[in-house]
């Protein structure tokens, strides 16, 4: 399913050209884990050149029964600094429908994000410290990427048996859920063992320089004035000026604040619960 948000906004205004998407993969029925550098640099010290993964296409059963990526490539934060957000990313990029043909030159690494849910059914949403690369001050949800590192990959795999490939694909199908739940847990300071598994919803790419993010579910069994407390002590709380815990009205106003890839994220959540209000209504005339 694909879907694009551009043109007004709800008061007819002009949109933010970078709160505009793009769905390149929605699951709302939820899936589990079983199945120009020295400048930027200069003006940012704390960018780190670590490397992400960088997925070309995602494989996804009719019954979305397995999930997982096809071809692994290994971009560098410095790669995604030159290509995605250079002044001319649009040059980089090839006329193509097909958008792992569209973006094939350009970096391009994965992001991950994640719609937590509280006990007292509050959505965590953070304010972008203005010291970071992308959007600062914007509104966005927990998040950053899953790490090649966690699962010893250094280098480009593209040489691996059809065997390897595939044990390589499931490992890290894996690492990316188990990477959302790190990121929550260093960026808010919540337990790991607070939230439940991961659920993944679906793919969504910011429009401006072309930054895909994938985005998983998860419930917290703590209330709000709890993860207030617990935010202070974070880890990578320095990323972040400010938590918000939000009901679902006020975060729909929220997200006309956020960069285009968590304005889909936060598309991919009403999707999500769209699908579980029309289950439990064909239930109901069972």
């Amino acid at each position: 399913m694909t879907s694009t948000l551009a043109g007004t906004g709800e008061s007819g205004g002009p949109v933010d050209p970078g709160n505009a998407f793009k769905l390149l993969l929605s699951c709302p029925s939820g899936l589990p884990p079983s199945r120009i550098w020295n400048r930027r640099l200069e003006e940012n010290p704390s960018l780190y050149n670590g490397k992400k993964f960088r997925v070309v296409c995602w494989i996804c059963s009719a019954s979305c029964g397995w999930l997982g990526p096809r071809v692994i490539c290994m971009p560098s934060l410095r790669t995604f600094v030159g290509t995605n957000l250079n002044p001319l990313w649009e040059k980089f990029l090839i006329p193509s429908e097909d958008d792992s043909v569209r973006c094939q030159h350009t970096s391009s690494p994965l992001g991950n994000g994640a719609i937590v849910e509280t006990s007292d059914n509050r959505i965590l949403v953070l304010q972008r410290s203005y010291n970071v690369g992308e959007f600062p001050g914007y509104f966005v949800f927990p998040g950053g990427h899953s790490e090649p590192e966690e699962l010893g990959i250094s280098d480009h795999q593209n040489d691996k048996g059809l065997t390897q490939a595939a044990d390589l694909n499931r490992k890290v199908s894996q690492e990316m859920f188990d990477g959302i739940i790190r990121e929550v847990v260093e960026e808010i300071g919540v337990p790991a063992e607070s939230l439940t598994d991961p659920v993944f919803i679906g793919i969504s790419r910011r429009e401006m320089n072309v930054r895909p993010t994938a985005f998983f579910f998860l419930k917290c069994n703590m209330e709000s004035k709890e993860i207030y407390q617990v935010y202070s002590r974070a880890q990578d709380g320095f990323e972040s000026t400010q938590l918000y815990t939000v009901s679902r009205d006020e975060l729909r106003k929220m997200a006309l604040r956020m960069p285009g890839c968590h304005h889909g994220g936060y598309t991919l959540y009403e999707l999500m619960i769209q699908t579980v209000e029309d289950a439990r209504q064909s239930s109901r005339w069972l």
